[in-house]
């Protein structure tokens, strides 16, 4: 009777294993700790960057924040921006819409977001004015500045005054005569309390001596469709908001507050033009938490200039009646600080509002 040599087990968590398999097992976790214990040397010692201990950013989604609903001037430029980024960084860029509080709410939300590079905002020129309405207010700061950083500014539109097709004002001088006739009775909406639809109004007033009564909804959108629908007699916005419907006969543009003629507006004068001095954009632009890391900053930014040339996103933007001005990160920062600057003076100047 022949006796078959076994090989020699040995027992771990109650099942019988060779003993070369668990030598081998034993050698190969030794490697692996080995090998980490040599990346922390490393690292430590300043011979690896961070970067290369960690996944490449980005490794997942990344959210973009638009501090409105659907519909207005962050929405329209935030979507096909974000269609755009998410094909140079081969991740998805969902964009996620955080209305209230004239925009406030959202940028507040991406603040004091986690600085990862997963939370960026879309957000509009009001984010250099809530900060100063919030001292006037004498209420809680709902974000400061200094929290977010710039990425990129993508458009820069004067607003444009419009009232309803239908409406007794064929032009600006008609408008204004109606409105001291009747002070308090004429309506304008708003995307909130000092938004970028409130603030060029208010600029208006103080330059005409006039009183309009103001109506805050919670972004253009919902403003766009009060005036529509006869609920507001006026409103000052972007043209992306409005200019389909100016195409399509239901509301007219009296004028804008730039300097010289808009391309898709070119019939339609500047107040400038009209003999009132004032003068107002609205911009678009990306930010993310202060402290987020700088290669996803530098990543961000790479895709943010991407989208500025993507044929995709440059449609998209002359089919709503505006065009990218692009500003990077370093231009974009000089340029959110001088006009924080002078905006603070205009909220003083407008002081408090209802």
């Amino acid at each position: 009777m022949s006796t078959r040599l076994s090989r020699p087990t040995t027992v771990h968590s109650g099942r019988a294993r060779p003993a070369a398999r668990v030598l081998a097992h034993g050698r190969g976790t030794a490697r692996r700790m080995l090998g980490r214990l040599l990346g922390l040397a490393l690292l430590a010692a300043g011979l690896v960057s961070p970067a290369l201990a960690q996944d490449s950013y980005p490794s997942r989604p990344v959210t973009m924040v638009v501090p409105f609903p659907p519909g207005g001037v962050a929405d329209t430029v935030g979507r096909p921006v974000a269609e755009a980024m998410a094909r140079q960084l081969k991740q998805s860029v969902v964009v996620e819409n955080k209305a209230g509080a004239g925009g406030g709410i959202g940028m507040a939300y991406v603040a004091k977001a986690k600085p990862d590079g997963y939370t960026m905002l879309m957000a509009l020129s009001s984010l250099v004015v809530l900060p100063e309405a919030d001292k006037i207010l004498n209420r809680a700061q709902m974000f400061r500045l200094d929290q977010l950083k710039p990425i990129a500014r993508f458009t820069a539109d004067p607003t444009v005054l419009v009232v309803r097709a239908d409406s007794p004002w064929k032009t600006y001088a008609e408008f204004m005569a109606h409105v001291k006739g009747n002070p308090g009775r004429i309506t304008f909406g708003s995307s909130g309390n000092y938004g970028t639809m409130h603030v060029p109004m208010e600029q208006l007033k103080v330059a005409t001596s006039s009183f309009m009564l103001h109506v805050p909804y919670t972004g253009a959108g919902p403003a766009v469709l009060a005036l529509l629908a006869g609920n507001v007699d006026a409103l000052s916005t972007g043209p992306a908001s409005v200019l389909q419907h100016i195409k399509a006969g239901k509301v007219r543009a009296l004028a804008h507050w730039g300097d010289g003629r808009l391309a898709a507006l070119p019939d339609v004068p500047s107040l400038k033009e009209l003999g009132v001095p004032v003068q107002y954009s609205q911009w678009a632009g990306l930010f993310v938490p202060a402290d987020t890391p700088a290669a996803a900053v530098e990543a961000l930014r790479q895709a943010a200039r991407f989208a500025a040339q993507d044929a995709r996103a440059v449609g998209a933007m002359t089919a709503a009646g505006t065009s990218f001005q692009f500003q990077d990160a370093t231009e974009f920062d000089r340029f959110v600080l001088a006009e924080a600057k002078e905006m603070a003076q205009l909220v003083q100047r407008i002081g408090k509002v209802d």
